[in-house]
């Protein structure tokens, strides 16, 4: 028999913040899954290792040094992907800046400003630039905006940025209509998992870390790779073909009011 062809094998993804992360997990799972992937990161210095260690894995990626707020950057990588492997069927969008904690009352506009570029704005301008290729592949091409839980049942604790996440799920599902007609996709994923300024904070306060496992279902923080990456993997595969304009929260039965 045969070896299984892998879901993915053919297709070639974009994903933004890349470099560490929920960004990293996706890359990683999606090259597992047989994609050629380009690690947008923002600075090298994190993008390549993470391309680097995916080649070792015997897949294939690149790293594309990208700002996805700047429109000539984005629109570069995405030149530079379609020149290298001849198409895009898969953009992820992950990359973010801004979650800190704040109240409305005290909010700097700069804090709404950082949460806006990265998460609506970048979140068009990767539609935008991908679409003509997504578009050009039809039943395989694929959208996918990393959205948050708080953009779904909000948060007392950072209220833009719920905000910020609930327009992401508002544009996934104009543009799923919008593309439905050619057969492309377009989904959001809102995870809980383990991140390096997730660690940062539950070092800082190890009550933290406890308390967010007795929040799920299942009692632990999601792993990027294979919990979140595995979604993202479904997501951007022929399996899902009959999935647009969904939110799929994977945080362990954190939130459960869908």
């Amino acid at each position: 028999m045969s070896p299984a062809v892998p879901s993915l094998a053919g297709r070639t993804a974009v994903v933004t913040g890349a470099g560490q992360g929920v960004g990293e997990g996706i890359a990683r799972a999606l090259a597992a899954a047989g994609a050629n992937v380009v690690v947008a990161a923002r600075r090298a210095v994190t993008g390549e290792p993470v391309a680097a260690a995916i080649r070792a894995d015997g897949h294939e990626a690149v790293c594309i040094e990208t700002d996805c707020t700047d429109r000539e950057a984005l629109a570069a990588c995405v030149d530079a992907t379609v020149a290298r492997y001849g198409g895009l069927e898969v953009m992820v969008h992950n990359a973010f800046s801004g979650g800190r904690a704040h109240r409305i009352e005290d909010l700097d506009p700069d804090l709404w400003h950082e949460n806006s570029r990265t998460g609506v704005w970048a979140s068009f301008l990767a539609a935008q630039l991908a679409a003509p290729h997504l578009l050009a592949a039809g039943t395989a091409g694929r959208l996918l905006l990393v959205t948050s839980p708080a953009g779904v049942e909000g948060s007392a604790a950072i209220p833009v940025y719920g905000a910020v996440k609930a327009a992401q799920r508002a544009l996934a599902k104009s543009l799923a209509r919008e593309w439905g007609p050619h057969g492309v996709t377009v989904n959001c994923i809102a995870p809980v998992a383990e991140t390096p300024s997730l660690a940062g904070a539950f070092a800082a306060r190890p009550e933290l870390k406890a308390a967010v496992e007795r929040r799920t279902a299942l009692g632990r923080i999601g792993d990027a790779e294979h919990d979140i990456g595995g979604v993202a993997v479904f997501l951007a595969g022929p399996a899902a073909g009959y999935v647009t304009g969904q939110t799929v929260v994977c945080d362990g039965g954190s939130f459960l009011g869908l």
